[in-house]
């Protein structure tokens, strides 16, 4: 039987040879292709709209921004104070970190994901949305537009079963993100229990709820609770709750998906508040 050949010896004070891989690894800092960043590592946000957000406000620690020069131009156009380091890189640069298809607009900034906020955080909120269990983060980011617009106080959504405060969440809130409070809680029924001793008046959207949300005593502070579509708001958060109330629609069609509903509903709550 004949041997395989002996691997040649090393050299006296050196190292065996080492097979290296082609495929040139990121440097460090810098995002995967087709990941979004875990919970509390540092997260990259991209689009014009939620970089110039996230530079104004101030509880964004950011690091490091990269950009296109044009891009950096646009944002200096528009009165934001870049305080970090800038790398002038081309498109394709940015491009190659991202997921396919992502829509840079030429700027990419590292910054570290928002603090966690709690119930006292609301200080004298009157208007608050809460999510629970809506798990698409490109509905929960146009209802963080949505909340934005129409001048709600915060939205809450829970720890688990939500999207993760990462790029694809921010890009598709499109600058809200950095715009409305926004609170992570570990339980929802729980946060709802110590919102009412708060004051504050807690309202489950639901398709048999006794009464139009129109036709609902509201209070003086309110959280409105929606949620998952098909699911909706779990048994357990609507037992935490005052009421339940409904949206009727007068067409063919009679529910909306949970984005339109956000909008719907918080526009209904502002003018039942007088805000």
């Amino acid at each position: 039987m004949t041997k395989p050949p002996e691997k040649p010896p090393a050299k006296p004070g050196g190292k065996p040879p080492v097979a290296r891989k082609s495929n040139r690894r990121p440097r460090p800092g810098a995002p995967r292709r087709g990941r979004d960043e875990p919970s509390g590592g540092p997260l990259f946000l991209y689009g014009l709209h939620t970089v110039e957000a996230a530079f104004a406000n101030p509880d964004r620690k950011r690091h490091r921004l990269v950009a296109t020069r044009n891009a950096l131009a646009r944002l200096q156009e528009r009165g934001v104070n870049v305080d970090v380091p800038v790398d002038l890189v081309d498109p394709r640069s940015i491009a190659r970190q991202l997921p396919r298809d992502a829509v840079h607009q030429g700027v990419l900034l590292q910054a570290d994901p928002l603090p966690a906020y709690d119930l006292k955080s609301l200080g004298d909120a009157r208007l608050v949305l809460a999510l629970d269990q809506v798990t698409d983060p490109h509905n929960v980011g146009a209802i963080l537009r949505s909340a934005v617009a129409l001048a709600a106080d915060a939205v809450v959504t829970t720890h688990r079963h939500a999207p993760e405060e990462g790029a694809v969440l921010a890009k598709s809130a499109s600058g809200a993100l950095d715009l409305v409070r926004h609170l992570k809680v570990a339980n929802m029924a729980r946060f709802m229990a110590e919102a009412g001793e708060a004051g504050f008046t807690r309202v489950a959207l639901d398709s048999d709820g006794p009464a139009r949300l129109e036709d609902t005593d509201l209070g003086e502070k309110l959280i409105l609770v929606l949620g998952a579509e098909g699911k909706g708001v779990r048994q357990g958060v609507r037992e935490a709750c005052d009421t339940l109330a409904r949206l009727d629609m007068p067409g063919k069609i009679r529910s909306l998906n949970v984005s339109n509903a956000a909008v719907l509903s918080l526009y209904i709550a502002r003018a039942k508040l007088g805000l």
